[in-house]
């Protein structure tokens, strides 16, 4: 490789890695957005004598997520990390 390439594709690198802590303030931003709302539903369930843990609500999240998904990630790459997701929330404190 010449010492031109090399450099554009650092250059680039550089450039995709900016992007990529961008993208990542976002998706912090959008977490906390959603553990805010998840929050306010826990407190909200009492008042309709709904349980805490409901697997159909995590089934359609799941059946969302596939059904949003353009790729390149695969449905079961999305439900691994949201089920890490998941389990953070409900450990979540008020």
């Amino acid at each position: 490789m010449s010492d031109d390439l090399s450099a554009e594709a650092q250059a680039r690198i550089a450039e995709l890695r900016q992007r990529i802590d961008e993208i990542d303030c976002r998706i912090v931003q959008l977490l906390n957005e959603r553990a805010r709302l998840a929050l306010e539903i826990r407190h909200l369930k009492p008042q309709v004598h709904w349980g805490l843990y409901d697997p159909k609500r995590e089934e359609e999240i799941f059946a969302n997520l596939a059904r949003c998904n353009a790729g390149p990630l695969y449905a079961e790459n999305l439900r691994e990390i949201y089920e890490a997701i998941l389990h953070v929330m409900k450990e979540l404190r008020d």
